[in-house]
């Protein structure tokens, strides 16, 4: 058992976008810092459910397919699951439609709980926690069932658990572009990488893939 990062981030160290609008919700930045996985197969048979065959398969695919490898339980903040941008909305079930790509359970830390879980189709069900990080792991890990626990996002969350040394392995995707602003992984984690091994890999869509590994 693993507690496991992946994130997409750019040149410049941000993993948040700042160009988002009502009517694009995601802003155009979002796309250029993700595009790479999202143009996977591996992204398009778990998020999008295309069976079709599309979709890349080179250095990127591989990542992708570990993302979701050998996953119990997932972690992740209350933006990422989209509470910031809905905080009124009793309805809200995430952004992900009716089946999300996780199939386990997602402890998602929020100052609003308590809150009803989720449960959705396919395996994944949601639920709301108002937690330290290591509280919020100890939760996760017993419901993981001896496989990894992955820290999903955001950045802000993600450096909480690094702060903590509670992550045993760190995945960016660095995107090659930059991006100015937004919310930097990097902030206040000077010297981290002690005590880790890096493995580094190019992809062929020009994202350079850093793993720090405990």
């Amino acid at each position: 058992m693993a507690v496991r990062v992946d994130l997409n981030i750019s040149l410049d160290g941000f993993a948040t976008t700042t160009d988002q609008t009502p009517e694009n919700p995601f802003g155009e930045d979002w796309g250029r810092l993700t595009g790479a996985y999202a143009a996977t197969r591996t992204f398009r048979e778990r998020v999008l459910q295309d069976t079709s065959g599309g979709g890349t398969t080179g250095v990127d695919d591989d990542y992708a397919r570990a993302y979701f490898a050998e996953l119990g339980a997932e972690i992740m903040g209350a933006g990422m699951f989209g509470l910031h941008d809905h905080p009124d909305d009793p309805d809200w079930r995430g952004w992900w439609g009716d089946e999300p790509p996780f199939h386990v359970p997602v402890f998602v830390l929020t100052r609003t709980a308590p809150r009803p879980s989720i449960a959705m189709a396919g395996g994944t069900t949601f639920h709301f926690l108002a937690a330290s990080p290591a509280e919020a792991l100890e939760r996760a890990t017993d419901a993981a069932g001896g496989k990894d626990v992955r820290i999903g996002g955001g950045p802000t969350v993600v450096r909480d658990f690094l702060k903590a040394g509670l992550v045993d392995q760190l995945h960016v995707a660095i995107a090659p572009i930059l991006l100015g602003r937004g919310i930097r992984l990097w902030d206040d984690l000077r010297g981290w990488e002690s005590g880790y091994d890096v493995e580094v890999a190019g992809a062929e869509s020009g994202t350079t893939h850093v793993t720090f590994r405990r």
